[in-house]
């Protein structure tokens, strides 16, 4: 059975519900109201696109294809992680791209091969809706854990230095700030791997079932999901760290300040 289309007339019916959060803010003065209507028409636009694009991208199913639509969304990726917490793009692009490439790129490669067994490993059915599952949860897992690791460093300057003046290595001290921030950007994760069904069906598991799938295949698909999105992000997020320390400390261990955006902190 197939899912329920939805009509444009319905759709428009279902943005009447932001008149709510509208009015909302209107009578308690937040100031949200130019944001929410710029957000809503983004989204609008941007998943119109997305969905012209991936219907023509799933019709030609090319690999070579695949793998470039792959390759901008890990760029966007980068980007949006550096932007975010601050750094210098020149000096952590590199660093940064590696971490996702590597970590989710090996995922998705054992994810096809091994648990939804495909014949044709770049299938853009597959490949790409699961890889950006992958690369979305990783994403947050990297602006998290780098932008603390960096932060927490700067604002214990003296504590990081007397560690090094006691002898340390740059591994050794850094290493209890590199722990906390993976434990930090990892919480997520763990906490959605624990509540997962019980207070909530996540959206994959849902649209499945929409899709007239069975709940039970719908389960083991969002399992298996769960699963690669914390392989996923444990990697992106480990790697993210120490490939940006290559870049970010001198030959003394010193953090270099021109890591750091010129307009940032």
């Amino acid at each position: 059975m197939d899912a329920v289309d939805i009509g444009y007339l319905s759709l428009v019916a279902c943005f009447l519900l932001l008149a709510i959060p509208l009015l909302v803010s209107h009578y308690l003065k937040l100031g949200i109201i130019h944001e929410t209507v710029v957000s809503a028409s983004r989204m609008i636009v941007q998943l119109a696109f997305v969905g012209v694009f991936l219907t023509l991208l799933f019709e030609l199913n090319n690999s070579i294809v695949n793998l470039l639509w792959l390759m901008v969304m890990v760029l966007a990726a980068t980007y949006s992680t550096i932007n975010d917490v601050g750094l210098d793009l020149r000096k952590l692009l590199l660093p940064t791209l590696a971490s996702f490439i590597v970590g989710n790129f090996l995922v998705i490669l054992y994810f096809n091969t091994f648990v939804v067994n495909l014949d044709h490993l770049f299938d853009a059915r597959y490949l790409i809706p699961i890889f950006g599952m992958f690369l979305g949860n990783s994403l947050r897992g990297n602006i998290v854990s780098i932008s603390n690791f960096y932060d927490t460093i700067r604002r214990n300057e003296n504590r990081y230095l007397y560690s090094l003046s006691l002898g340390a290595k740059k591994h050794e001290a850094v290493l209890p700030y590199a722990r906390k921030s993976l434990k930090l950007a990892l919480k997520p994760s763990i906490a959605s791997m624990s509540t997962i069904g019980l207070v909530a069906l996540p959206g994959m598991m849902t649209g499945q079932i929409i899709a007239g799938s069975s709940p039970i295949l719908a389960i083991k698909y969002q399992m298996a999901i769960m699963v690669g999105i914390y392989v996923s992000t444990v990697m992106t997020v480990a790697i993210g760290i120490f490939m940006t320390m290559l870049f970010s400390f001198d030959d003394y261990g010193i953090l270099k300040e021109d890591v750091f955006k010129s307009t940032g902190a």
